[in-house]
């Protein structure tokens, strides 16, 4: 058993009490709700927290899903015989029934029922062919812990790269074992369901790729060469880890009034602790892998940010074709952002000045795990606490 001294006085602490204090919200209003996220980030678990006032139904209940299955019009007559009308329907796990979408909608229309739905493959419902409402649910997405959720301390941040901020792993003394598992139950349910069990061997040389290659620019060639499969096969696998919330694209800021820039993707893993699982990589302070994850994680709290606070947030890239890279910029040059775990100096702000010779950026930004904020030059060299502080206390749509 991995042993992690910081995480048993986490337990006595009892921090699990950390996951009711989600940042997300339950909309305000009447509009219905559509809640996506991976598994084991807590969908359920929050919305038992919530004690929203309301019909659950959840799917895992092997007896309400065959139910369900055989005649899904019993929702709807259901719902109708309820006096008073719940102000929630709440369907857990909702890409496991896709033709309950089509009762889903009648309600929504003809009786102005109010739906909470969750799910953590928007690709069964696709290929289900179901009916994803055309608009008349908001998209909300629950991510894994951020830091901003959790007992921050800098010193123990080579704990937090390898259990990952899913809750259950974050919280275990084991996490190792939790992740072998998640990786295992995935390869099982997701990639059997799409037919490819006779790829199994390939998809498995393929995460492990993918976790070396995680936060870096995206070749699909060169991983496939690397699985030993066509570039087709693993364009699907990225599909694949896309459509099931597992990943996501950064996508490059193309603009430049004189510069050749990158046009080519990076790629991140949603969770940190999975990446380096995968790659088999036990981050420490002072080597290439500790850097990289920490930038993992300032890439995982953005998009939380982004999830929880500003939904409209352009989150990108900028490298040239000279390798000079600023790791984030936001808004179309309101803030750009450059990550380093050690401390920075003037030659780490060489992007940041070239990215202002192109064209104003609102505030150019230093990340890193030096214990005081200061400035170089005209960069604004902020801790970790202070950056969180920063970035969450941003008014959504800007500065």
């Amino acid at each position: 058993m991995q042993y992690f001294p910081y995480r048993e006085k986490l337990h006595s602490l009892e921090v699990s009490t950390q996951m009711i204090q989600r940042l997300l919200q339950v909309p305000q209003g009447r509009d219905s709700v559509f809640l996506w996220g991976p598994r084991k980030t807590g969908k359920s678990y929050w919305l038992r927290q919530q004690a929203l006032d309301g019909w659950y139904i959840d799917l895992l209940e092997s007896d309400v899903y065959l139910d369900l299955l055989q005649s899904p019009h019993k929702l709807r007559e259901q719902y109708l015989q309820k006096t008073p009308s719940p102000a929630w329907v709440i369907i857990d796990e909702v890409q496991f029934l896709p033709l309950l979408l089509n009762e889903v909608h009648w309600l929504i229309e003809n009786a102005g029922a109010r739906f909470l739905l969750t799910g953590s493959s928007a690709r069964k419902l696709r290929r289900g062919q179901a009916n994803l409402l055309g608009g008349r649910a908001w998209r909300r997405e629950m991510k894994p812990l951020c830091l901003r959720e959790i007992p921050l301390n800098v010193a123990r941040l080579s704990e937090v790269m390898q259990s990952g901020l899913l809750p259950p792993h974050y919280l275990s003394l084991s996490p190792r074992e939790l992740l072998r598992g998640y990786v295992q139950d995935y390869l099982k349910e997701e990639v059997a369901a799409e037919a490819t069990t006779r790829k199994l061997q390939s998809f498995s040389t393929f995460l492990k790729v993918v976790g070396l290659t995680s936060c870096e620019i995206l070749n699909a060639e060169n991983v496939a060469r690397e699985v030993g499969v066509s570039g087709k096969v693993v364009r699907g696998y990225f599909e694949i880890l896309e459509d099931t919330l597992l990943a996501s694209r950064l996508q490059p800021y193309r603009k430049s009034p004189t510069r050749r820039m990158s046009l080519s993707d990076k790629f991140y893993l949603f969770d940190v602790g999975l990446s380096n699982y995968l790659a088999g990589l036990s981050p420490q302070p002072g080597n290439p892998d500790f850097g990289k994850s920490f930038e993992h994680l300032i890439w995982m709290e953005l998009t939380a940010y982004q999830a929880y606070r500003d939904p409209e947030l352009e989150i990108r890239y900028w490298r040239t074709s000279g390798g000079l890279e600023v790791d984030f910029v936001l808004n179309d040059r309101e803030a750009a952002i450059e990550v380093k775990s050690g401390k920075m100096h003037a030659s780490d702000c060489r992007a940041l000045a070239a990215i202002q010779q192109d064209g104003p950026v609102g505030r150019r930004l230093g990340v890193s795990l030096e214990k005081h904020s200061r400035r170089v030059q005209d960069v604004e060299i902020l801790s970790l606490p202070d950056f969180l502080d920063w970035l969450w206390n941003r008014p959504p749509g800007g500065y």
